[in-house]
């Protein structure tokens, strides 16, 4: 399974197995076969604000009352539960608004 490390001048490393990583990099817009790539100072806000919307719905769609039909009782909850998107975007969210707070750009190889 390959890693990707999101990486800025401006905070530490943010390390995501590649499966969750391309995910993310769709979300803001970047080609997920991408090897490497830059998130400019100029695409931060926008990359942000995509980011932030797709947790925000990730979220809510984890918060929604349990359907009748598909609900499984067994399914693992809470800490035995899968991590959620919007818990996964979070640490690169804020990597991204140190970056923009700094005017540095976000690399991920």
């Amino acid at each position: 399974m390959a890693i990707i490390t999101f990486k800025s001048p401006a905070a530490g490393d943010v390390i995501m197995f590649g499966k969750v990583a391309r995910v993310l990099l769709e979300v803001i817009g970047k080609d997920p076969d991408d090897a490497r790539g830059i998130v400019t100072v100029a695409q931060l806000p926008d990359a942000i604000a995509a980011l932030r919307r797709a947790a925000s719905e990730d979220k809510a769609r984890a918060e929604a009352p349990p359907g009748d039909a598909d609900e499984d009782d067994d399914a693992p909850r809470g800490m035995e539960g899968p991590v959620a998107l919007w818990q996964r975007a979070a640490p690169l969210i804020e990597l991204m608004q140190y970056a923009l707070a700094e005017e540095q750009p976000v690399i991920w190889e």
